[in-house]
C-alpha cells in the first residue's frame, strides 16, 4: 500500500526439509504471535527474523495459511482495538472537541495545542503501525506470495492498513459521538490551515505527516487515486471550506480595501496556497485551489473590483502601472479574452477621447478675445478661424498624447497583448470618427501641414521620422479617408505654391508613407502635384535663357518664376480668391509692365505646348516689389532714401504699382482700386487690411484709420513708412490654411459627396461587371466592403446610385426574382 517500504531478504530453506513432519499450529502460532506482541512493543532486536520466517513458511506449506492468515489479521484488529484506539482516546481534549463542534469557549492557542497534540499521537500510532507491518510482512513474505496470491487476498499489509483505517480513522471518537477520528483529523487540519491564513504560525511538517498518512490510505479495497483518503475525505472539504473563506474575504475587502491592495492580497493568496500545497498538503491539490481562490477572489469579484472608484479608471488617470499590470494579470487568470479589463479599457478611453473632441469644440466656438463689432465678419471672423486652427491642432496634440499614455499602458502592464491592442484602436477609431466631431479629417491634416511648415524645423531624422508616424498612427483611425486626401491636397496645394513647406524630401516622405498604407490610388494626384512642380522649375529656367537669347538684358526687366498645374490634378478652387461673391471668375487686370511679360511666357508656352489653354491665377502667387521712400534726415544731418524690399502677394503687388501712375498726394477709393485691378472684393479688403492696416507693413495710408475695410475708404502711398529691416514680408490675412467656417465645410462635404456617388458607381459596375447577376443585399454588402478602405458610405446613397445605373441602362432589375436583384447590361 505504501511504496518504497524497504523489505528484508531472508533466504528460504531448502526443499524438504521438515517437509515430512507434521505441525502443531496452535503452539506455532503462539510462537509467531508472541513474536508480533514484541515488535508491537518495540522488543524486537532480541528476535530471529529466520526463525519466525520459517515458522510461517511451515505452516503455509502445510495448506495452513487461510489460518494463519485469519490469526494475523485478528491479531491486529486486537491490538489496534485495545492499544492504539484507548491511546488515541487519550489524546481527545475537551478543547479539541468543543472545538470540532464549533462551540465558543476556547483560545486559538488552545484549539492549536490540543490540534497538534492529537495529530501527533495519530500521525506516530500511524507511523508505529507502518514500521511493525514492514516487519509482519518480511515475516510473512512466503504466505503473500503464495497464499495470497493463490487465493487473490490482499498481502496482509495491505490489510492491515485497511484494519487501521476501519480501526483507528474510522472509529467514533467516544460512545456515543457522532465525529470519527478520520473527521475530527480533518477538522484540526482545515482549522490549522485556517489559523495560517489569519496570520498564525503552524507546524506545517505535522499536517504533512497526516496528509502522509491520508494518502497512503483508501477508501475502499481499490487501491486508485481517487480512492486515496486524502481525495475522498479530506480535499472536497479543504475546498469547500477555501471557498467559503475567499468568498467572505472578497466581500470584506471589496468593502474596506481600494483595488490595487485587491489585487496584490489576491496575488499574495494565490502564491501562499501554492505554497502551502507544496510544503503541507499534496502539489496535486494546487490547481483546484487555484482555481476555488480565482473563482472566488476574481472570476465572481472582476467586474467589483474594475469598476471600484479606485479601479481601473482611477488607475488609468493615475498612471498605476503596477495596479494595472496586477489587473491583468488576475483577468487573464480567469478569462483569456480579458473581457471585463478590455471592455473598461474601452470605455475609458471613449470617455477619455470624448473630452478631448468636447474641449476641441469648447475652444473652436469660444468668442475671439478681442471680437470686432460685426460678429462673423472680417477681423473677427479671422481671429476666430484662426482661434479654431489653434483648436484643431491642440485636439491632434492631445490624442497623440491619449495614445501615448494608452500604448504605454499596453506595453508595461498588459504585456504588449494582442486582443487588447484591438480593442483600444477600435475605441479610438470610435471617438475620431465620433459623428458628434465630423472635423477629424480636416484636423489631421492642418497637424500634418503645421509640422511640414515649422514643426520639423531643427529636428533629426529619427525625430522627423516619429512625427510622420504619428500622423500615419491617427490617419489609420480616420473612417472617411476621402475625406482627409481632399483636405491633405488642398493643404498640400497652399504649402507647395506659397512655399511653405520646409522640406521637399519630408513631403514626399510623407506621401510614401500614404502611399504604403493607404495604396497607390490615394497619392497618386499627390504625387502628380510634386511632378508639375518640378516641370515648373524647368519651363521656368527655360523661359530665362529664351529671354537671355532675345538680346541685351534689361535691368529693369520683371523676373518671372511660373508654376504650371494640371487643372484636374490640383484643388485650386479651395484656394479660395478666385472669384467674386457669386462665385463667377474674375480676370485680374495687371499693370502694363507685368502685362507684357504675362503675354511673353504666353507665347513661349503655346510654342512648346500647342494646343494647352493657361489660366491665370493670380490669387496664388507672390511678388518682390524693390520700394524707395522718400529721404528724410539722418542722425548726422544727411539726407538719406529709404529703400525696401517687399515681399506681397501678386494682389498686393498690383495694388501698389497703382500708386506708381498718381503723385504722392493723391489718394484712391477702395472703389477705383476695385475697378482698376479688378481683384475680387474678398481678396481686396485683405490686400488692403496687410497693407494699410497691419501695423508693421503700413505701405498705404488708410483713411479714416479703422480695422475695418469700407467702400468709401481712400488709400494713399505712405511717405514716412519706417521699417525695421530691409527686406519686409506682408503677409495677407487668411493666407494660411486654417479651419474651414461653416460655409466652406459644406461646400466641402457637398463636393466630397459628389466624389463619393462616383465611386460608388464605378465599384457597383465593377462587382456587376464581374457577378452578372446578384441580389440587392449581397450587391450593397459588397460595395460596402469595396469601399471601406476609403470612407463608409450610406447605404441610401448606394441605393440611389443604383437607381441611376438603373436609368442609364447599366444595371436592369430582374423580374420575377423571389428578392429584389440586378443583372448587368453589358
Amino acid at each position: 500500500m505504501i511504496a518504497g517500504r524497504g523489505r528484508s531478504k531472508i533466504r528460504p530453506p531448502r526443499r524438504g526439509i521438515h517437509g515430512g513432519e507434521e505441525i502443531d499450529f496452535e503452539q506455532t502460532w503462539k510462537i509467531i504471535a508472541s513474536a508480533f506482541n514484541e515488535i508491537h512493543t518495540k522488543n524486537a532486536s532480541k528476535l530471529s527474523y529466520e526463525e519466525l520466517y520459517r515458522h510461517a513458511y511451515r505452516i503455509v506449506l502445510k495448506k495452513k495459511g487461510e489460518d494463519l492468515y485469519k490469526r494475523v489479521r485478528d491479531f491486529e484488529h486486537d491490538w489496534l482495538t485495545t492499544q492504539v484506539r484507548l491511546r488515541i482516546q487519550d489524546l481527545l481534549s475537551p478543547n479539541l472537541l468543543i472545538s470540532s463542534q464549533a462551540i465558543g469557549g476556547t483560545t486559538t492557542n488552545e484549539r492549536r495545542f490540543a490540534g497538534e497534540k492529537f495529530m501527533k499521537g495519530l500521525k506516530d500510532a500511524y507511523m508505529d503501525h507502518h514500521v511493525c507491518m514492514g516487519m509482519l510482512a518480511d515475516v510473512l513474505m512466503y504466505m503473500d506470495r503464495v497464499y495470497c496470491q493463490d487465493t487473490h487476498r490482499l498481502s496482509i499489509y495491505n490489510s492491515a492498513m485497511i484494519l487501521f483505517r476501519d480501526d483507528i480513522l474510522n472509529a467514533f471518537s467516544q460512545d456515543g459521538d457522532s465525529i470519527s477520528v478520520l473527521e475530527l483529523l480533518n477538522h484540526v487540519i482545515l482549522e490549522q490551515i485556517r489559523m495560517e491564513r489569519d496570520g498564525d504560525v503552524i507546524d506545517k511538517h505535522m499536517i504533512k505527516d497526516c496528509v502522509y498518512m491520508l494518502e497512503g490510505l483508501y477508501e475502499g479495497q481499490m487501491d486508485t487515486a481517487e480512492s486515496r483518503l486524502y481525495v475522498a475525505s479530506f480535499e472536497g472539504s479543504f475546498l469547500e471550506t477555501s471557498r467559503d473563506f475567499y468568498r467572505a474575504e472578497s466581500e470584506l475587502l471589496l468593502r474596506e480595501s481600494d483595488a490595487g491592495a485587491y489585487c496584490r492580497h489576491t496575488r499574495r493568496r494565490i502564491v501562499e496556497e501554492q505554497d502551502r500545497c507544496r510544503s503541507t498538503l499534496a502539489e496535486s491539490t494546487t490547481p483546484k485551489i487555484e482555481k476555488v481562490v480565482e473563482d472566488e477572489l476574481i472570476k465572481n469579484r472582476i467586474r467589483e473590483l474594475i469598476e471600484m472608484e479606485s479601479g481601473v479608471r482611477f488607475m488609468i488617470d493615475n498612471d498605476r502601472m503596477e495596479e494595472l499590470s496586477l489587473v491583468y494579470e488576475l483577468n487573464a487568470r480567469v478569462d483569456p479574452k480579458k473581457t471585463e479589463l478590455m471592455r473598461a479599457m474601452q470605455k475609458r478611453v471613449v470617455e477619455m477621447g470624448t473630452e478631448v473632441n468636447n474641449a476641441a469644440i469648447a475652444a473652436s466656438q469660444a468668442p475671439p478675445p478681442s471680437e470686432g463689432a460685426d460678429k462673423g465678419k472680417g477681423p473677427a471672423l479671422e481671429k476666430s478661424l484662426n482661434q479654431q486652427t489653434v483648436a484643431a491642432i491642440k485636439w491632434v496634440e492631445d490624442v497623440l498624447q491619449l495614445k501615448d499614455k494608452f500604448d504605454l499602458i499596453w506595453k508595461n502592464a498588459f504585456n504588449s497583448d494582442n486582443a487588447l491592442q484591438t480593442a483600444l484602436t477600435r475605441s479610438f477609431a470610435d471617438f475620431i470618427n465620433a459623428s458628434s466631431f465630423p472635423r477629424s479629417s480636416e484636423y489631421i491634416s492642418l497637424f500634418i501641414d503645421e509640422n511640414m511648415k515649422k514643426g520639423i524645423r531643427g529636428k533629426t531624422e529619427n525625430e522627423i521620422d516619429m512625427v510622420l508616424e504619428k500622423a500615419i498612427v491617427l490617419l489609420r483611425y480616420v473612417q472617411d479617408k476621402d475625406l482627409f486626401e481632399r483636405y491633405y491636397k488642398k493643404h498640400l496645394c497652399r504649402r507647395l505654391l506659397m512655399n511653405k513647406s520646409i522640406s521637399n524630401d519630408v513631403e514626399k516622405q510623407m506621401i510614401s508613407r500614404m502611399k504604403i498604407e493607404l495604396g497607390n490610388n490615394f497619392t497618386m494626384k499627390l504625387e502628380a502635384m510634386f511632378k508639375d512642380m518640378t516641370i515648373s522649375e524647368e519651363l521656368t529656367s527655360g523661359y530665362k535663357g529664351h529671354v537671355a537669347q532675345l538680346g541685351d538684358a534689361d535691368p529693369k526687366r520683371i523676373e518671372l518664376a511660373i508654376n504650371v498645374l494640371t487643372s484636374m490634378t490640383w484643388p485650386l478652387e479651395s484656394m479660395g480668391g478666385s472669384g467674386d461673391e457669386e462665385g463667377k471668375t474674375l480676370k485680374c487686370i495687371f499693370p502694363p509692365a507685368i502685362d507684357r511679360i504675362k503675354r511673353g511666357f504666353e507665347k513661349y508656352y503655346g510654342e512648346k505646348h500647342s494646343g494647352r489653354q493657361l489660366t491665370w491665377l493670380a490669387a496664388m502667387g507672390s511678388a518682390d516689389v524693390r520700394a524707395v521712400f522718400p529721404k528724410v534726415p539722418g542722425k548726422e544731418g544727411t539726407q538719406k532714401e529709404r529703400r525696401h524690399e517687399l515681399n506681397v502677394s501678386t494682389y498686393g503687388m498690383v495694388i501698389l504699382l497703382l500708386f506708381n501712375e498718381v503723385s504722392a498726394d493723391v489718394s484712391l477709393t477702395f472703389e477705383d482700386i476695385q475697378a482698376q485691378t479688378n481683384i475680387p472684393v474678398s481678396d481686396l479688403v485683405r490686400n488692403l487690411q496687410s497693407l494699410a492696416v497691419a501695423p508693421k507693413t503700413r505701405i498705404l495710408v488708410k483713411e479714416p484709420m479703422s480695422k475695418d475695410v469700407k467702400p468709401t475708404d481712400r488709400f494713399s502711398f505712405n511717405a514716412g513708412f519706417m521699417g525695421k529691416f530691409h527686406r519686409i514680408k506682408v503677409g495677407v490675412v487668411s493666407n494660411g490654411n486654417k479651419v474651414e467656417s461653416d460655409r466652406e465645410r459644406k461646400e466641402t462635404e457637398k463636393k466630397n459627396d459628389d466624389s463619393r456617388g462616383f465611386c460608388i458607381e464605378a465599384a457597383v459596375v465593377r462587382i456587376m461587371k464581374q457577378r452578372k447577376e446578384l441580389s440587392h443585399q449581397q450587391l450593397v454588402a459588397e460595395t460596402l466592403n469595396q469601399l471601406a478602405p476609403q470612407f463608409k458610405p450610406e447605404v441610401t446613397m448606394i441605393k440611389k446610385r443604383i437607381e441611376s445605373l438603373i436609368e442609364r441602362e447599366y444595371l436592369e432589375r430582374i423580374e420575377g426574382a423571389k428578392v429584389d436583384s440586378y443583372r448587368y447590361l453589358a
